[in-house]
Parts: structure tokens; sequence; C-alpha cells
């Protein structure tokens, strides 16, 4: 069952990446493949990869506003970083990952997507880096008051913390809401999807209060 609901995923996807099908597809083909080998993703994922994962991380870009410089903060195999820069041409992103054999996996995914022009890969800790996005992007690295700890610098003055949640995103804002607070940061919880026929995702949107 869970390979017929995945290949009815894949086909969503073809509809929400359009031309940019292919490069997502080869995206795939690297994640299942090297991915699985150097241990960035569980050997029971290949057969969710469309529903639980591309398409899940393709919801973001509706909140994406045009030319955004976006910073995927604990990339690990890419996700979200690399399906939203794959969907969307017009965007610049970098990759951050602290652990040295999954930069070196993203530094190989970026290259052979051919991707080098406007995706690069740091390879260092979230809140040791001195960036200026307009966004952060993260999925499934860490709870939200360690998330705004990390990623509060770059929300100065107008940036945006989008972060992938589960079912319990609001629970989560709520339990930080004093963190939140003493940082001056609002969040709001989101319900997005990539499609009219994909799964919703949860994002908690986390901006800085006047």
């Amino acid at each position: 069952m869970s390979d017929q609901l995945d290949e009815q995923a894949r086909e969503v996807a073809v509809a929400v990446y359009g031309p940019r099908f292919e490069h997502i597809s080869r995206y795939v083909d690297i994640v299942t493949r090297r991915g699985i080998e150097w241990g960035l993703l569980g050997p029971r994922e290949p057969e969710r990869i469309w529903s639980r994962h591309i398409l899940n991380c393709a919801a973001l870009s509706e909140l994406l506003p045009q030319g955004t410089d976006v910073v995927d903060i604990g990339s690990g195999a890419g996700l979200p970083g690399l399906p939203v820069a794959i969907l969307r041409p017009d965007l610049r992103v970098t990759l951050v990952e602290s652990l040295k054999r999954r930069a070196e996996f993203l530094d190989l995914a970026v290259a052979e997507l051919g991707l080098g022009d406007r995706v690069r890969v740091i390879r260092g800790r979230a809140e040791e880096q001195k960036l200026t996005p307009d966004v952060v992007t993260c999925r499934a690295v860490a709870p939200l008051d360690k998330l705004v700890r990390w990623t509060a610098p770059y929300l100065l003055p107008h940036g945006q913390l989008i972060a992938l949640k589960g079912e319990r995103a609001e629970a989560e804002v709520n339990e930080h809401a004093a963190e939140l607070a003493r940082r001056r940061l609002s969040a709001t919880v989101m319900s997005i999807r990539a499609h009219q026929l994909a799964e919703p995702t949860q994002a908690v949107v986390v901006r800085r209060t006047a």
C-alpha cells in the first residue's frame, strides 16, 4: 500500500515540478542511493520518498517571495533546501550542515544536480554563521526554543524562520511562548501543501515583532 501511495505522490510531484521534474527525479535517485549508503536516510524511506519528503518540502515554496535568499540549517540530506531550490530557480540557497559526512554529501549532490551557481554548502554550526538571509528554513532539526536561539541573529531586521513541524506544531509554539516573547519574536502556525492532492504539512513561521 505504501508503494502505491508513493507512486500517487510521484504523479502529484510531476504536476508540482513541471519542467523541473527531471531535476527532482535526479535528486531522488541520489538521496535514495547514496543517502542510504552514507546513513543519511533510513532504509525504509525510499518507499515514501515522494509523499513524506519531496512534496512535504516543496510545500515551503508558497511561503517564499520571488528572489529570496534562503539559509537552510541542519540540511542533512538536503531537506528541505534542495527540493525547494530545484522547484524555485529564482532562489539563492545556502545549506548549512555541521557534520562532515553530510556536508560532503551535499557538496556532491549540488555538483551533480548542476546547482552550484545558486546553491552553496557551508559546513558549520548554524549559530556560528554570519549570514543575513531573507528566510531561514529547517525540517526536523530541533525544538523551537533551540531553533530561535540559533537563528535569532538571522532575523534582524526583517528575516523570518520557517520550520516544518509535525502535528504538535501549535503545542510547541505554546510551550516556548516565553522564549519567543523574550526574544521579541512572534510565531504563526500555517497548514501548507504543495498541491491540492498532496498531504498538508505544518509550518511554524517566526518573525521579529515591532
